[in-house]
């Protein structure tokens, strides 16, 4: 996949998960490429607040032709950004890759945020090399052909299910 991914996650939890998706990117012995949406914009000196930091999350979601969340234990509690970035991938009508990093295949209804369960929108997958690579490359443009009675369906896609 060489779109642009936007990809949400607990920065304070998670960001070792973060870390080995940019270290799969980098690797030249490893497949697996995307554009990342944090790279089009380095804010981190730059951040002056909740309201300009959001502006510059929301261009780099416009951006985007996904959206991959990072599920982790502490992922649906949080609500200043990581439910406000799922609410905005919605809101854009973004497919969202839901990565398990207990590695669960499907919908892990204890650890998925509420905003997304059951969501014709989000595939879920275990967080793998393989399955989100197989996801990034194959669940945006299924996405993007389902009808609008099927993404508002009540419905859940576990990995390679939507082939």
């Amino acid at each position: 996949m060489t779109e642009t991914a936007y990809i949400v996650f607990d920065g304070d939890n998670d960001m070792w998960a973060y870390g080995y998706i940019k270290g799969w990117k980098a690797n030249k012995n490893i497949d697996f490429e995307y554009n990342d949406a944090h790279d089009l914009d380095n804010m981190t000196a730059r951040a002056q607040g909740e309201n300009y930091v959001k502006s510059k999350l929301r261009e780099r979601m416009k951006q985007s032709k996904a959206v991959v969340v990072l599920v982790g234990e502490k992922t649906k509690n949080l609500y200043k950004y990581v439910r406000w970035e799922l609410e905005l991938a919605l809101e854009l009508g973004l497919p969202i890759i839901a990565a398990n990093l207990n590695k669960k295949n499907g919908q892990d209804s204890e650890l998925c945020p509420a905003i997304i369960r059951d969501c014709a929108a989000v595939v879920h997958i275990p967080y793998k090399l393989d399955a989100l690579k197989h996801a990034m490359s194959n669940f945006p443009a299924f996405y993007r052909q389902l009808s609008n009675d099927q993404k508002r369906a009540k419905t859940c896609y576990t990995y390679k299910m939507f082939d």
